[in-house]
């Protein structure tokens, strides 16, 4: 038994069923889970560890829902690209991949995710060439000590076969499935707090065969875990469907079992009111990867329009070889400016006409951006433990320092600052009970050799060493 105690914060924004902000707060937490949460006046006085958060503002740890980490290796190339063209000149890239840089890859990610205040995240690792395992993901998240998420990506559709991947980075369809069923066998853990959960994530409409997406489905329902896949990211994939398959993205994969309060697609910027109205009947989730879809031109995402038919969305960084960066609370305050540039066919619908802000529905607030980060990442994933917090839920929290330049002359409303001002390092990130970055520095692992031999490895994929 280990207890942990938290005071005197400037602020404790829960997050919780009331959005409660708690000045002078703290929490009290027992082992690994919140025991109290109140104002440092109501909870107890001693505890194994007390931590001072004078002139911090504390916050529920952010969730990522999408990212594929072995993309920190290929950042920064294929700079002017599309989606599609982007893809084509880094798969012959991710064909050099290795079990050792699948392992460097994910601590580097979520290291530089922890350090920007995430405590779960998904991943959707997919290329599987040379000798590469999830298993070596799944190692490097423990070491870290982030809660996660590990997705069991494939793709099995060859450029021979039609599809867009190369055939040497897919894989056969029966492996897949075998290798999927032993990974959710040996690892899956479905208990609340749990710190491991294994995702099944064909890799998309144009890269896997129905056969496969359908077989998945059946798969993941049969051991209760969860599905991914990537879903009308772009134009492009659009003109794909309709061609091979004779249905829009949407249409397709529900044709295949692929809505439900147990899946969750990423992008989905291209959907119509009928698409929205169906994911928001069936549950089925969204990871919003703002930054992403900038960066590959592939639009803006219909995030309020989301929200208004009940879709749940949470907020992905998506692979850093189109995002360049996995700061999960910068890309919270980008799909809150993102919603304020948004097409005309949104903001038309807004009272007083285009581009109106008072009471603008069309207008994503900072709070409703961290709630995208917290509770919205939670009910993607299909958790009820984290995302929020109040007695009984996981002991995940984070705080930043009020006391630096990025914030001053915000600190009258410190919960709002966290998202509008200049991103920063989290000061201090608890997961799971446990502290991992402590005064922004990261607690678990030891980054210089890390980085030195990441960008050895990355530097070797690129010449094709």
């Amino acid at each position: 038994m280990s207890t942990l105690l938290i005071k005197n914060a400037t602020v404790v924004a829960t997050m919780d069923d009331e959005r409660r902000e708690i000045v002078d707060g703290g929490l009290f937490v027992h082992n690994n889970v919140i025991e109290q949460i109140g104002q440092t006046s109501e909870l107890p006085s001693t505890a194994d560890r007390v931590i001072d958060l004078s002139h911090h503002v504390v916050l529920p740890g952010l969730v990522n829902t999408h990212h594929h980490l072995y993309q920190t290796l290929t950042r920064v190339l294929a700079q002017d690209n599309n989606l599609f063209d982007w893809l084509k000149t880094l798969y012959p890239i991710w064909a050099n991949l290795t079990d050792e840089a699948i392992y460097i890859s994910t601590l580097s990610g979520l290291a530089e995710l922890a350090l920007s205040g995430c405590t779960t995240s998904s991943d959707h690792l997919y290329v599987f060439p040379n000798d590469c395992t999830l298993d070596s993901q799944i190692r490097a998240a423990g070491e870290i000590g982030l809660r996660f998420h590990a997705a069991r990506g494939s793709m099995s559709l060859g450029e021979s076969q039609g599809g867009l991947p190369p055939d040497r980075v897919t894989e056969d369809e029966a492996f897949i499935l075998k290798d999927s069923q032993r990974l959710v066998e040996t690892f899956h853990d479905p208990a609340r707090h749990a710190m491991l959960r294994i995702v099944l994530a064909p890799c998309s409409p144009f890269s896997v065969t129905p056969d496969l997406m359908r077989e998945s489905a059946n798969m993941a329902r049969t051991y209760g875990v969860r599905l991914h896949t990537h879903l009308a990211e772009t134009i492009e994939e659009e003109e794909f469907c309709l061609e091979t398959f004779g249905h829009r993205p949407v249409a397709y994969v529900e044709s295949l079992g692929w809505t439900g309060d147990d899946v969750w697609h990423a992008h989905c910027v291209h959907m119509s009111q009928q698409e929205i109205n169906l994911f928001g009947q069936t549950g089925t989730g969204i990871a919003h990867c703002p930054s992403s879809n900038m960066r590959l031109s592939s639009g803006i995402a219909p995030v309020i329009a989301w929200r208004e038919k009940g879709v749940r969305v949470g907020l992905g960084v998506d692979g850093s070889a189109s995002n360049d960066g996995s700061h999960l609370l910068a890309e919270a305050r980008q799909a809150m400016l993102l919603q304020r540039v948004a097409p005309d066919r949104y903001l038309s619908e807004a009272p007083g006409g285009r581009g109106g802000f008072a009471g603008d529905p069309t207008v994503m607030s900072a709070r409703q951006a961290l709630e995208l980060a917290t509770r919205g990442g939670a009910a993607v994933l299909g958790r009820d433990d984290i995302g929020h917090l109040a007695p009984g839920m996981s002991a995940d929290f984070i705080a930043f320092d009020l006391n630096q330049i990025a914030y001053g002359g915000a600190i009258h409303d410190p919960v709002a600052a966290a998202v509008f001002c200049q991103p920063s390092t989290v000061d201090l990130s608890v997961v799971n009970g446990q502290v991992i970055v402590e005064n922004g520095l990261l607690t678990t692992i030891e980054l210089e050799s890390l980085l030195e031999r990441h960008n050895e490895i990355a530097i070797a994929m690129v010449r094709g060493d």
